[in-house]
């Protein structure tokens, strides 16, 4: 029987080291996402290794302008895994390759249940993706400790840090620009904030290239930032204890983006539908109840394989939902209407 954990890892130390033994310890799943990279891009746009490997080396300077002490773990990463550092460069930078396709849901709650704020989503994307995923926690040399659940090679993906702040991502339709700094190492630098202000401006001082979303729970309360590729537009509860976001602009500066491009995968629904099911959720098991709906099943909250031509294989690779003050995390390994939450601590050294 396939696990139903993924496999974990803790790292600490300074960035090279940290680099270092990460790279030692998850080889297999760094090769692997590696090799990978080239084929997940080609599947939507066409684009030779070279000028993608071009694309990659450009970020390089960008990286060490804003933040060189990730940039020193990546070359740890590099060196101990056996590739190069463009290789994982490519990791980071694929997303600016492609056309946004992941359907992500998300939302972050006040207080849940009264043990704490939650922040949490689906994760619907290429299920191929899973064989890379790992649960990784990071602690480096003076600044605060992080888990993720990741592919591994990235600098940081969905999770929580031990000062309050817990993350996800959702795609964000939006225009993009063609260089700067690749957008998982801004989520890296929210991670070494302990403040929504802390986290705004960690994302605000990069030169971005891509849109995104990112939904935060933080000591200030949760918090949903739209990030374009010009400012960072901030959405708080309004009226109520939660912010919901699926993959579509909400912000009121912003909602004339929509019209320049297509819903992404049924995303206007699956925002009605999650704010209607959070009305009643208040606690981590009601959340995990909102990430497993099935109204408009196959194309629900909680997504299956079905025959949209573009867009039909995209599915929940997993579900997490994140308790930040209490440092842990529920993660299914799996669509969560048939996979158990496992319950994820942030490691220990």
């Amino acid at each position: 029987m396939p696990s139903t954990r993924y496999p974990e890892f803790t790292v600490s130390g300074p960035p090279r080291e940290l680099g270092r033994q990460l790279g030692e310890a998850a080889r297999e799943q760094i090769v692997g996402f590696c090799e990978a990279a080239m084929a997940n891009v080609n599947r939507t746009v066409k684009i030779s290794r070279e000028a993608a490997m071009r694309a990659a080396a450009n970020a390089i300077p960008h990286v060490e302008q804003y933040a060189p002490h990730i940039l020193e773990e990546l070359r740890g990463t590099a060196d101990a895994a056996g590739v190069t550092l463009e290789d994982l460069m490519l990791l980071q930078v694929r997303n600016q390759l492609q056309p946004e396709e992941s359907a992500c849901t998300s939302f972050s709650i006040a207080g849940a249940g009264r043990t704490g704020d939650i922040v949490a989503q689906n994760w619907d994307n290429d299920p191929n993706l899973d064989e890379f995923t790992i649960v990784l926690t990071r602690r480096p040399e003076g600044k605060p400790a992080l888990t993720t659940v990741t592919q591994a090679g990235l600098v940081a993906y969905i999770g929580f840090n031990d000062a309050g702040i817990g993350l996800c991502l959702n795609s964000l339709p939006a225009p993009k620009a063609t260089a700067g700094v690749p957008h998982y190492f801004t989520v890296r630098e929210i991670y070494e904030s302990d403040s929504l202000d802390g986290a705004v401006q960690a994302v605000r001082r990069a030169t971005r290239v891509i849109p995104a979303n990112i939904m935060l729970s933080t000591p200030q309360g949760p918090a949903d930032l739209e990030v374009t590729i010009n400012d960072v537009h901030v959405l708080t509860p309004n009226g109520s204890d939660n912010v919901t976001h699926t993959n579509h602009c909400r912000h009121p500066e912003l909602i004339a983006i929509n019209d320049q491009f297509p819903e992404l995968i049924q995303s206007h629904d699956r925002q009605a539908r999650i704010d209607e099911l959070l009305s009643a959720a208040d606690s981590v098991e009601g959340a995990q109840a909102a990430l497993k709906d099935h109204q408009g099943h196959p194309r629900s909250i909680c997504r299956h394989p079905n025959d949209d031509a573009e867009t039909g294989a995209w599915v929940t690779v997993f579900s997490v939902v994140i308790e930040p003050r209490q440092q842990r995390m529920h993660l299914t390994r799996g669509t969560p209407c048939d996979h158990p939450y496992e319950t994820y601590e942030m490691g220990t050294e």
